[in-house]
């Protein structure tokens, strides 16, 4: 692999949700192209603590932040560590999110602004503080990790849910043209079926083997697989990809 294509050797990267899982992923594949690493978590500091050392284990260099981004501030502050510790910060990932299965007559205005607080705002509260370094820069790469609840109707019972993944690729978009000017590309990747660790509770309604033998690929996606996508989209390979929606999930749904 050429280095135009995984080379992020001085740039620092922020990826929130990245202490297992599909923001593990990220975090640990940007790292290997050689990035900084500032490593988010929520409440676990055991697997934050776990990827960071494990960046460094292989040479790289991460920074532990553990920090609710459903708070402006905490956002903001966790922005200003990354360019105290790297100098700057040039790739912002947000992946985090809550899937609640619920009738739409059953979400409360709290059940409601809940969600939108997890699985939206955080996604604008970055931005909002990334882009001026990036723009001082005049470079910066935003990758929203959206989902196929935004764009695939067939999912009922997550009207909150559907709202923020579709919001998020709608920010992706709006981002794109205002700060394309600036050298900043503002994108989303759309994991289809990934094998992960989640909470089963709430999807009892889906059969594996039903969703597995409805997939072209024939298979549960990689978590490695959707942080391909990132990594293309961050390098300069995705320097003239700009308000799209990258979908990784094997054929399952197709635009």
């Amino acid at each position: 692999m050429t280095e135009r294509f995984s080379s992020f050797a001085g740039r620092t990267a922020i990826v929130t949700g990245s202490g297992r899982n599909i923001g593990r992923a990220i975090a640990l594949a940007l790292a290997e192209g050689g990035a900084n690493v500032v490593v988010n978590g929520h409440r676990d500091k055991d697997v934050v603590d776990a990827v960071v050392r494990e960046i460094g284990e292989a040479g790289g260099r991460a920074l532990g932040v553990m920090a609710d981004v459903s708070s402006h501030d905490a956002v903001a502050d966790m922005v200003r560590r990354t360019v105290a510790e790297f100098g700057s910060v040039d790739i912002a990932v947000s992946n985090v999110g809550i899937r609640r299965k619920q009738p739409f007559l059953d979400i409360s205005l709290d059940d409601w602004q809940t969600v939108l607080d997890t699985n939206l705002s955080p996604a604008f509260f970055m931005a909002r503080n990334v882009i001026p370094h990036m723009r001082e820069r005049k470079w910066g790469r935003i990758v929203h990790i959206s989902g196929f609840d935004g764009f695939w109707g067939q999912v009922s019972e997550r009207a909150h849910n559907i709202t923020c993944k579709a919001g998020l690729h709608g920010l992706s978009k709006a981002l794109a043209r205002e700060f394309g000017p600036d050298g900043i590309t503002a994108n989303s990747v759309v994991p289809g079926a990934i094998d992960t660790v989640r909470d089963w509770s709430q999807y009892t309604h889906q059969d594996r083997e039903q969703i597995r033998s409805e997939i072209p690929c024939g298979r549960f996606g990689k978590t490695d697989e959707v942080a391909a996508a990132c990594v293309f989209l961050c390098a300069e390979t995705g320097a003239f990809v700009s308000g799209q929606a990258i979908h990784v999930n094997g054929g399952h749904y197709m635009y």
